[in-house]
């Protein structure tokens, strides 16, 4: 025990994952043994149950093997939100600030550590950036809230009418609740059907979006845009750090791409019968919402294969680094696409926007993206051999795709599901909560903090080219 605390001060991503442990331990606790964390005595929260739920609030994934609205009681229900609420700021940013702020500050390795995962630089001002993260969450969680409480109220007798709720306290408790999941690109939701009954709603897709888009691109991201939006507007783009101009353009091509696949693969399928309104509504929503946030406007087993692989594409990339979203990153995608064009273009370094990118970038960027699918193909593996042991492939049925969309989706802490989870084994389901927790505190992180120290190579052996291609 000594020796694995002197190795959490040695290692900060070992304290990141421990902090991370506890916070799904404490949700578990609260869930399983608070009495009143359960909706009815008669369907009490088993442990497993208890287990995946915190993990998935924690890890701000969103899967769910119990209903939210109708298994769990308020107070249930408000233990989950402060669970992704941690989990989406996250549990060493909101744990430094309180050590930073009454404890008259921590060590250095404590400040560089939470200096690294929020872009600052080594120069940067660690008390400060913890306050303007927290102020930025607070203030976009509150403006998301006011726009779908107003929303919610000046409808209340609709959806009160389709059982989505009963009095005005709920309206406003969905409004909340959803504002801060969605921001936390969560995906839990308030009702069985998740946001179906806003499926034809503006305001309802169009804020849940833009809170999940600012979620999603990271802090790092936003402090940029609005440090240079006192500059000229000619001089804005050109002002913008190469890591904040990866993650808009890749973000953009994303979610272009996300809309444009479903409306052209669904138009006559999924979503034929529905107005072109709606129909550019679920295309623009579904697009935004692989992007790891969990929730869905329409019924996703209704969707083509196609659709669902694409899906599980925008999935796996996720959002940006320093952000609330998961995947392997949009900007570990686009240092590989650069790469791999300079390569072909013969060119021996990656130049992008006047800047050179590092070999170690490229290096990470390779080893995360190889991380994310050798650990999505074990547990894609494993899961096939739970579920369908002795099962042909004739026999099988679409299990095979629906199993790969849970894994990708736990591990990229997305949340979407075929009407899969509730369904699996516990095997299975033990197998996608050490996904969203992989997921979560990042593949590199995990390897890093279960490996040694940085070491030196002091040999050098002569050099040797293998075949590629």
């Amino acid at each position: 025990m000594a020796q694995f605390a002197s190795s959490i001060n040695q290692y900060s991503v070992r304290a990141s994952m421990s902090w991370c442990a506890a916070l799904i331990v404490m949700g578990t606790a609260a869930l399983y043994l608070i009495p009143g964390c359960a909706a009815s005595a008669e369907r009490p929260i088993s442990w497993l149950d208890a287990l995946f739920t915190s993990t998935s609030a924690a890890c701000v994934t969103g899967l769910t093997v119990r209903s939210t609205v109708n298994d769990f009681s308020l107070l249930g229900q408000g233990v989950i939100l402060a669970l992704i609420q941690l989990g989406g700021v996250g549990i060493m940013t909101v744990t430094t600030f309180v050590v930073l702020t009454f404890r008259q500050g921590g060590s250095i390795r404590q400040r560089k550590a939470i200096a690294d995962s929020l872009g600052a630089g080594e120069n940067g001002d660690v008390r400060q950036i913890l306050r303007n993260v927290l102020v930025m969450t607070a203030t976009i969680e509150t403006l998301g809230f006011l726009s779908l409480a107003a929303y919610n109220h000046a409808h209340f007798e609709r959806y009160a009418a389709l059982g989505v709720w009963s009095t005005r306290f709920d309206a406003t408790w969905h409004a909340l609740f959803n504002s801060i999941s969605a921001f936390c690109n969560a995906g839990f939701a308030l009702h069985d059907q998740n946001l179906i009954p806003f499926a034809d709603s503006f305001v309802v897709n169009a804020t849940i979006s833009l809170l999940i888009i600012s979620g999603g691109l990271g802090f790092p991201v936003v402090n940029d845009l609005w440090h240079c939006r006192k500059r000229a507007p000619e001089d804005r783009w050109g002002s913008l750090q190469l890591h904040s101009k990866l993650m808009l353009i890749g973000t953009a091509v994303l979610l272009v791409g996300g809309f444009v696949a479903f409306l052209a693969i669904e138009r006559n399928g999924a979503v034929a019968d529905d107005p072109l309104l709606t129909q550019v509504c679920k295309a623009a929503f579904h697009s935004v919402t692989c992007r790891t946030a969990g929730f869905n406007t329409v019924d996703l087993a209704d969707l083509n294969n196609a659709t669902l692989f694409v899906s599980i594409v925008l999935m796996a990339i996720g959002g940006g680094p320093c952000s609330t979203a998961g995947g392997f990153k949009v900007s570990t995608a686009a240092i590989l696409v650069a790469r791999a064009w300079a390569t072909f273009k013969g060119f021996s370094r990656v130049n992008l926007f006047r800047r050179t990118l590092p070999a170690s970038s490229i290096d990470r960027a390779g080893a995360t993206a190889m991380l994310f699918f050798v650990a999505a193909a074990v547990a894609f593996t494993l899961m096939l051999l739970f579920e369908q042991s002795g099962i042909s492939h004739r026999d099988s049925g679409g299990t095979f795709v629906e199993i790969l969309f849970e894994v990708v989706s736990a591990l990229g802490t997305v949340g979407l599901s075929v009407n899969l989870t509730s369904q699996l084994t516990d095997p299975s389901r033990l197998v996608l909560v050490a996904l969203m927790f992989l997921g979560r505190v990042g593949p590199i992180t995990t390897f890093a903090a279960l490996s040694h120290g940085g070491r030196s190579d002091t040999v050098e052996h002569p050099s040797e080219e293998p075949l590629v291609g």
